[in-house]
């Protein structure tokens, strides 16, 4: 039975969620409970989880973590499925693609919890004052077709009014999601 879902999730929400409700005693001899969270990539984002596992301040908090690396919302998926992880932290597409096969057992959302994408845009040479109609007629890769990050970065580059589409010599920006 699928127990947590977190997408898009920071890790200070995670470390309270985590901790709500979890005994502040020192016992020593009590047992950690273990949470396995999936992670679709390691990100910077999640660095306050990461001082606090090494920290050891889950562990104070009678929890042991162990953090594994998906490599896409879609494994992670599988990862809560299967039972493999508890919690995953990715975006919400393979949750909506669960929920749309009618299936019972579906995730749990905490969405937008870091309130913007994790994506960065980066140009092989220095670009002074960037805008994005610099992108007018070139070649950006875009990720995972289907993923959270191409589609929002999709998004922007249409509410910027960019044409998507192969045909650079007509300005089109061409987003290409063949390269991992």
């Amino acid at each position: 039975m699928l127990k947590k879902v977190v997408t898009a999730a920071s890790s200070l929400a995670i470390s309270a969620t985590l901790l709500t409700g979890c005994s502040t005693g020192n016992d020593d001899s009590k047992k950690l409970d273990k949470i396995t969270i999936a992670e679709v990539t390691h990100s910077v984002f999640y660095a306050p989880q990461y001082a606090a596992i090494t920290k050891g301040f889950f562990e104070e908090e009678g929890i042991e973590i162990d953090t594994i690396n998906t490599q896409g919302a879609d494994k992670t998926m599988a990862a809560l499925i299967s039972g493999e992880a508890d919690i995953g932290l990715m975006g919400p597409e393979a949750s909506i693609y669960v929920h749309s096969k009618d299936k019972d057992d579906y995730a749990v959302n905490f969405a937008q919890l870091t309130k913007r994408d994790g994506s960065f845009l980066i140009a092989r040479e220095k670009m002074l004052d960037f805008k994005y109609e610099d992108l007018k007629g070139k070649e950006v890769l875009g990720g995972r077709k289907g993923g959270m990050p191409l589609m929002t970065f999709e998004y922007v580059l249409k509410q910027k009014g960019l044409t998507l589409g192969e045909n650079t010599n007509a300005g089109n920006v061409n987003v290409r999601t063949d390269i991992q």
